[in-house]
């Protein structure tokens, strides 16, 4: 068995074991992948600076986020379909993170039901707002009842992106169907053992009062097509409010306005993200959008992040970047795919073991000393 170093080996092992489509659908960004590329690059530019001789024989990675305390400023963000990536995949991801001491986040695109995992460990929950609003106070009240300890808004899909390895892959439009789909999973016996056979049974997760237990793929993307609600707006994130007493944290900012109107409309944090690459092309990295949130919100609610996240060090970089919480998504996720709940376990001890020498060699001791001195910049910038 092929051993992982870092979270660029877990992925090579991810696409090695996961079906050509669920790979791509998990890797993959919209459009030719500029924005998804761009994640990844400007972050791992940010350019550090070394300090030494400086006492960091002891140093503290934990933080406090809405009332709790964590072992990491660091949380497992919502990976669509991830329990499908290993038998019953989200609840093994969700018992490593409780075991690190940091939270887990649930998409409402799951493959496990919020109420299976609530059983298995504590959770967060992401939540989109649709045209079915009868669903949306549904999933309310079974976040409620599953006592999730903050509530998610994904607000950068009102229209889902056009994700062309989707297309080639045989997961959207009409190019390739079920059988090519039939062919990939007959290439991967492994995880078709481990999760299409053991992993029964398989449903839509948290759609399943809606599309039944013998729903599909298929079924799962026409839903998603005819439900995501274009017409939503900040008096949508008020009723919302009206029904949710718990933190309330708004997922897609990238500009400056938008974290200002959160602000200004009550919620309790953002979470600057361009949905991984996976919406609209072409946009600013989360590591370049992040600093301008942060000083737009001046320190009114907490700031998360979430994009390109593939080490420790990129966490440090977010943090320096003016992040307070930082959120992975694709990094668990390969993990997960290529050794399920040890897998997931084994990145959140290489986040920790990475960032301790970054923390160590730019003379911090906790997350409160991390910001932006220790990044070398050019003019007022960070340097990319």
């Amino acid at each position: 068995m092929k051993q992982a170093a870092s979270i660029g080996d877990y992925r090579a092992l991810a696409k090695a074991r996961l079906p050509h489509f669920l790979f791509e659908y998990l890797d993959g960004g919209s459009y030719d992948e500029v924005t998804l590329r761009r994640n990844v690059e400007d972050l791992q530019n940010v350019a550090l600076k070394q300090r030494v001789l400086r006492d960091v024989s002891s140093i503290d990675l934990s933080t406090k986020l809405f009332g709790k305390s964590w072992q990491l400023p660091v949380g497992l963000g919502p990976v669509g379909l991830s329990g499908l990536y290993a038998r019953r995949g989200e609840v093994q991801a969700a018992r490593a993170a409780a075991a690190a001491g940091v939270p887990f986040t649930l998409s409402t695109l799951s493959g496990c039901s919020i109420e299976e995992i609530a059983r298995a460990a504590p959770l967060w929950f992401q939540l989109y707002i649709v045209k079915d609003r009868g669903f949306v106070s549904d999933m309310i009240a079974r976040a409620k009842a599953a006592n999730c300890g903050a509530l998610l808004l994904t607000v950068d899909l009102p229209v889902a992106g056009t994700r062309y390895r989707d297309f080639r892959a045989g997961i959207s439009g009409s190019m390739r169907g079920p059988g090519a789909r039939a062919w990939q999973v007959a290439q991967r016996p492994d995880w078709a053992w481990d999760v299409a056979v053991r992993g029964r049974p398989m449903t839509m997760g948290n759609l399943e009062k809606l599309l039944g237990s013998n729903a599909v793929l298929a079924d799962l993307m026409n839903w998603v097509g005819r439900n995501f609600d274009a017409a939503v707006t900040w008096k949508d994130v008020d009723w919302l409010r009206s029904q949710w007493e718990g933190p309330l944290v708004i997922k897609g900012i990238l500009d400056p306005d938008d974290a200002r109107e959160a602000v200004n409309n009550g919620v309790d944090g953002v979470v600057v993200s361009n949905h991984g690459g996976r919406q609209l092309d072409g946009v600013m990295s989360s590591a370049r959008a992040l600093p301008a949130v942060a000083d737009a919100v001046a320190g009114r609610m907490p700031v998360l992040v979430d994009g390109g996240i593939r080490s420790g060090l990129d966490v440090v970089r977010m943090l320096a970047l003016g992040a307070d919480f930082v959120l992975m998504g694709r990094a668990w996720a390969y993990a997960l795919a290529a050794r399920g709940e040890t897998g997931v376990a084994h990145v959140l001890k290489l986040i920790d073991s990475e960032m301790r020498v970054a923390m160590a060699l730019t003379a911090c001791t906790s997350i409160d000393q991390i910001n932006r001195d220790i990044l070398e910049r050019s003019g007022n910038q960070a340097t990319f």
